[in-house]
């Protein structure tokens, strides 16, 4: 009888442990079925309702009580805070809603592309991130930011450092440009600075040439020569009379050949109209290209065109007579070609 009436009196704290027990199986238990970490991403308009289904989605927990729980305990539907989450595998409920609720963001790998303009990095920039293009363009184009950066309009893309950078998803615009501002003077080490000194030109200058140099090849082991043929020419005082800068002038990039009409069109840009470099880079152009100007080849060449068999290699040379025939092979590929513009 005894026994009976100690089993009796036992139910509540054996009921009260089994509770317990599943309430921290519900919390600290491994809740989510995973193989590999997996990301949510909540942005301003997100409730903890809309979040809960972004959990559900990507992290196939067994069950969501944990998390209702976990809400409530901190209030977290009162101010989801925007961001990149991770979900790790051997997760649980309690450390990832704290994790939410906390602000604890996973970082993002930013890629900054080397790009044809401005606004086509911009995009591409924002596609990667919380904030749309029209939130970075509205602060990078006031006047008085650009300022404050030293920058004008011609000279904005010189900012751009193409490389790939660990950023916060819901960074804003101004953090975000801040810190490219950071990476560029970053990249702009004594030694490149030395070098850019030693070549005669400024930051921009170099930024302004390489942009030139990629816009006249694709091809990795003669960017340097083309470099440094371009300092021979501004050296000379020669004019760069570089085809890219006419088609940057004219703003029309599907132009594959440029005609004699095109390089009389009156632009800062135009090199065949105006003799050293354009006031600007005519794209953002690529560290590779930075440093091909940087470590440019020393060489007696003044004169370039592309190779007639279209490898986008080019013939260099430093007599007028030897370019002219390689022009008039290269003239007569194209025309075979019926490439006419």
């Amino acid at each position: 009888m005894k026994k009976i009436i100690a089993a009796i009196l036992g139910t509540p704290l054996l009921l009260a442990g089994i509770a317990g027990g599943y309430a921290f199986h519900l919390l600290k238990g491994n809740t989510f079925q995973i193989e590999k970490t997996a990301y949510i991403y909540v942005d301003q308009d997100d409730t903890a309702d809309s979040v809960a289904i972004k959990v559900q989605r990507n992290g196939h927990p067994k069950t969501m009580t944990g998390y209702n729980i976990m809400c409530q305990l901190k209030k977290y539907g009162n101010h989801p805070r925007t961001g990149r989450y991770a979900i790790d595998p051997n997760a649980c409920m309690y450390d990832f809603v704290r994790q939410l609720a906390n602000g604890i963001q996973t970082p993002i790998k930013l890629t900054v592309h080397e790009s044809r303009t401005v606004d086509a990095l911009i995009g591409r920039m924002a596609k990667q991130l919380m904030i749309d293009s029209t939130a970075i363009s509205n602060v990078l184009y006031s006047d008085n930011f650009i300022e404050s950066l030293g920058y004008d309009k011609h000279t904005l893309p010189c900012m751009f450092i193409p490389n790939t950078y660990e950023v916060y998803w819901n960074i804003t615009p101004e953090k975000l440009l801040q810190r490219l501002q950071k990476e560029k003077e970053n990249f702009w080490n004594d030694t490149r600075r030395s070098k850019a000194v030693a070549a005669g030109l400024t930051i921009e200058q170099v930024a302004t040439l390489a942009s030139i140099v990629e816009s006249e090849s694709n091809y990795g082991p003669e960017k340097p020569t083309i470099a440094g043929l371009y300092l021979n020419r501004l050296h000379k005082g020669m004019k760069l009379q570089s085809d890219p800068t006419v088609i940057f002038a004219l703003q029309d990039f599907t132009i594959r050949r440029v005609t004699l009409a095109m390089l009389t069109h009156e632009s800062p840009y135009n090199t065949y109209v105006h003799e050293g470099l354009p006031p600007g880079p005519i794209r953002i152009p690529s560290t590779e290209g930075l440093d091909a100007v940087l470590n440019y080849e020393k060489s007696d060449y003044i004169y370039m065109c592309a190779k007639e068999d279209f490898s986008g290699s080019h013939n260099f040379t430093s007599s007028l007579t030897e370019h002219n025939n390689n022009a008039r092979r290269y003239q007569q590929a194209l025309n075979q070609r019926g490439i006419k513009r």
